[in-house]
């Protein structure tokens, strides 16, 4: 499993619970399309995390980096309805983060082959 992450902080007068809305009904689009395999959403709690991470996490997972890019594929189309939910979610955020991490070891991985 690939999880690509997404940090985020709310503009200005944005509802943390409308922004919770607006991310689970994008996201279920693109789980009920078949784009991602399921996703989660944390805030940061009692301000614990590094200074330069943004309080809000999106953990979206997906099988690889086929289905990623699919996903990525799905909404740079820019129709409906993806269009929308994706702009409902964007609109409301600034200083944003990027990450893709793997589980791990992962599948592929042959043992034998470590290097110290």
């Amino acid at each position: 499993m690939d999880i690509y992450h997404i940090w985020c902080t709310l503009k200005d007068g944005v509802g943390d619970l409308a922004f919770a809305g607006h991310v689970g009904k994008y996201l279920d689009h693109l789980k009920d399309q078949g784009h991602i395999a399921g996703w989660r959403l944390t805030r940061r709690k009692l301000g614990l995390g590094p200074d330069d991470l943004p309080e809000f996490h999106i953990m979206v997972e997906v099988t690889g980096l086929a289905q990623l890019d699919a996903a990525f594929g799905h909404v740079a189309t820019r129709a409906e309805p993806v269009e929308g939910l994706h702009h409902c979610v964007n609109s409301l955020v600034s200083k944003v983060k990027f990450a893709l991490y793997r589980d791990f070891p992962d599948p592929v991985r042959e043992t034998g082959a470590e290097r110290f």
